[in-house]
């Protein structure tokens, strides 16, 4: 059995590579020969602490990742949350591989959000609203700056403290020469080109109509029953793209949408194997809920691995 370590896996990834394995995983999961099975949701024996099961299977790999949200962990000096992928030899059902995937698995939830506004938002863009200053908002918004032409970053938080240091924490992963300042929630909306929610809502952070025309919104906080961090009234005026329309409507931000909404879900994939964008109204409001699938970290799995043989 393979195993690599949260030290060596953490060294091997970069937003390049995110990028690429999310587009793959994305365009598999609407394949033929393809399972996504529902994600498993429990919790620790203190109910704050909570993990998840995400699985699935494609014609050639098939695993699971386990991720955990452990919240008291930062008095302890770790991180609240934690991954771990296990892939499968599947000629014998035995545990082929075993990666640590902590920091990689900021690296492939961001990704997506990346590859979705490739297709969904404005090539112009240059203005990005931020809900959220955690470890995540910054790599968010790192994966977003390579793909677009980012100029100001808007941070909504509460913590000012993590606002003060979020400039620092982008130039870290090798993002530089954007401008960042704290905004309000409307104040960021209204000037924003890209909205990002990277929060554990579990109510609206803003309001349908701050978000102007021509707006792509990036959900992707929410992951389980009532988490939610945007207005159900954007969602009926908007286009809605997700990574897995069955999973987005019942654990994802769609749940809060409209059955009439939940109609007129696309799975990304589709958009990005027929090989056009899906903006065609620049004044059309595009939303893409990413509320996870194991396929994004079978993918990055094996490109860890094939880029840590390469190097053997």
């Amino acid at each position: 059995m393979r195993f690599i370590s949260e030290e060596e896996s953490a060294a091997l990834v970069d937003h390049a590579m995110a990028f690429a394995a999310a587009r793959e995983a994305l365009i598999a999961a609407v394949a033929p020969g393809t399972t996504l099975f529902p994600a498993v949701l429990g919790h620790g024996s203190e109910p704050a602490n909570r993990f998840s099961i995400k699985s699935g299977s494609t014609a050639t790999y098939a695993g699971l990742k386990v991720g955990s949200f452990w919240p008291g962990n930062p008095d302890r000096g770790l991180p609240r949350h934690n991954s771990v992928i296990l892939l499968f030899d599947q000629a014998v059902g035995r545990i082929d591989t075993v990666i640590e995937a902590g920091r990689v698995n900021a690296y492939r939830t961001a990704a997506a959000d990346a590859v979705a506004a490739s297709v969904l938002a404005r090539p112009d863009s240059t203005v990005l609203a931020v809900f959220g200053a955690g470890n995540q908002a910054a790599f968010e918004c790192a994966a977003l700056a390579r793909i677009l032409p980012i100029k100001t970053v808007l941070v909504v938080a509460r913590d000012a403290a993590k606002v003060a240091g979020f400039a620092e924490r982008l130039a870290g992963q090798g993002t530089s020469g954007i401008a960042v300042r704290s905004a309000a929630p409307r104040e960021a909306c209204a000037a924003a080109d890209v909205i990002v929610t990277a929060t554990p809502a579990r109510a609206p952070l803003f309001e349908a109509e701050w978000v102007r025309p021509g707006t792509h919104v990036a959900a992707m906080g929410a992951d389980a029953k009532g988490k939610q961090e945007l207005p159900p009234a954007l969602l009926e005026r908007a286009a809605l793209f997700c990574d897995l329309p069955e999973q987005s409507r019942t654990i994802g931000e769609f749940q809060h949408a409209s059955a009439q909404a939940q109609a007129g879900l696309t799975a990304l994939g589709d958009v990005l194997r027929s090989g056009e964008g899906a903006r065609t109204d620049p004044d059309r409001i595009t939303v893409f809920d990413s509320s996870g699938i194991a396929l994004q970290d079978l993918t990055i799995a094996r490109a860890i691995l094939a880029k840590a043989d390469a190097r053997l």
